[in-house]
């Protein structure tokens, strides 16, 4: 036999490992929390969250502004003037997710000489804190408390102690002001990250369902065309022998139904097995409401090669099988591994029926425990024409993809193509497991 050309990988193409999505491809990445560098942005407030905010600031500033008037009873001006800036507080207030460093000064800087604007000051405090950026809290907390004390030491400078409680005072509200923004920005970075991390396990998870799908989908496509291929292309061959072979006797005409007959039974059975594995195989086992179902028949391996030969011969493809490996060393053989081996075979005899009716066939299997075994079929595929009228055998082209599929999965690898000489040689490897 002429060496062949160097054949076509088919492995590679049809391996079917499934990798992770990178985030390119639409995954989202776990957000890291804000390091101070990076800014956080906050979740979008619902109408009532931006209402009760406002009442909460007016509602502060309204009882510090009262609770003013009783104690010092300033003048008309100075409470007019109080009220002013505590209203421009307030109407700076919405603004302080759009420039929260610039909003909070300012309200800084009305709060030390309006009480009313107390409330809009804390409001804004809390929400510069939850970015958790001591840069920006930091001068502002700054600004906040000497402008209280220098406002404190202006107005009434004769009285120091007054000046320390003022100076405690604002302490007192300001650390808690600001530990509040930090706590509120940390729960809401966390929960950030937790939806984030939720949501990319999702999708991953769903990446993972439809890989799943598509690998389980290739499998069936693979197992259904392994069983079916090979019976179906007797039984159209034979089949079609009887539509325009008039010359047979009644004799060979009933042996060409027998084999169709038994063929057609053959795939019928074999089909009903696949389904059977795939839709229920927990009702193999013995049950309150019935017996278990009979045992499946045999997978097909290499101990049954002798009888899907035998099967090719009789429909009129001469093959010469080689195997130079002693059939004691040969039934070490793994169960996966010799149903790897048959169907390499049978797809590799189909196609001789498919496409090279009536040439013979080279089939040679070797191989060495704990290394390789080697399938090799080849058949020429030039100098024989088809009889007029005689039909030709249809065909998916997805057998030897599927076959590639299977020999890569099993760790091994398929090549395939013809050479100068017209020889068509289909050639697997797969590793000799015991």
């Amino acid at each position: 036999m002429p060496a062949p050309a160097p054949h076509v990988p088919a492995s590679a193409a049809a391996r079917q490992t499934p990798s992770p999505a990178p985030a390119s491809l639409g995954v989202p990445r776990t957000p890291k929390p804000s390091s101070g560098d990076e800014p956080f942005v906050s979740p979008p407030l619902t109408l009532w969250g931006k209402t009760w905010r406002m009442l909460l600031a007016f509602t502060v500033g309204f009882v510090a502004f009262g609770a003013v008037l009783s104690e010092s009873a300033p003048s008309d001006a100075a409470a007019a003037l109080d009220l002013l800036a505590g209203l421009v507080a307030l109407g700076l207030l919405p603004f302080r997710r759009r420039a929260p460093l610039l909003v909070a000064c300012l309200i800084t800087v009305l709060a030390s000489v309006s009480s009313f604007s107390v409330g809009a000051l804390v409001i804004a405090t809390v929400s510069l804190a939850t970015r958790r950026r001591w840069r920006e809290v930091l001068p502002v907390a700054a600004l906040w408390f000497l402008s209280t004390t220098v406002f404190e030491v202006v107005t009434e400078p004769a009285d120091p102690l007054e000046l320390w409680v003022v100076a405690l005072i604002t302490l007192a509200v300001l650390v808690p002001t600001v530990l509040a923004g930090f706590s509120i920005g940390g729960r809401r970075e966390l929960f950030a990250v937790l939806q984030a991390r939720a949501e990319t396990a999702e999708r991953e998870q769903a990446a993972r369902v439809a890989q799943a799908r598509t690998a389980e989908r290739a499998a069936i496509a693979r197992e259904m065309h392994d069983v079916l291929a090979h019976r179906i292309s007797l039984v159209a061959m034979h089949s079609g022998a009887l539509a325009y072979r008039t010359d047979l006797t009644a004799d060979e005409t009933t042996e060409v139904a027998t084999v169709i007959r038994d063929n057609a039974h053959l795939a019928l059975t074999e089909l009903r097995e696949v389904l059977g594995v795939l839709r229920a195989p927990e009702v193999r086992w013995p049950t309150a409401t019935g017996p278990a179902a009979p045992p499946e028949r045999p997978q097909p391996t290499l101990a049954t090669l002798d009888e899907l030969l035998d099967e090719t011969r009789a429909a009129g493809t001469h093959v010469t099988l080689r195997v130079p490996v002693e059939p004691a060393v040969l039934a070490t053989l793994a169960p996966s591994t010799g149903r790897t081996a048959f169907r390499v075979v049978q797809e590799a005899l189909t196609n001789v029926r498919k496409h090279a009716p009536g040439r013979p066939v080279t089939l040679t299997v070797d191989g060495e425990p704990g290394s390789r075994l080697t399938i090799v079929a080849s058949n020429a595929t030039d100098g024989r024409q088809r009889t007029l009228g005689e039909p030709a055998l249809p065909s998916s082209g997805l057998g030897l993809t599927g076959l590639a599929e299977r020999v890569s999965l099993a760790g091994g690898h398929l090549e395939h193509g013809v050479d100068d000489h017209g020889t068509f040689t289909v050639r697997a490897w797969v590793p000799w497991t015991s």
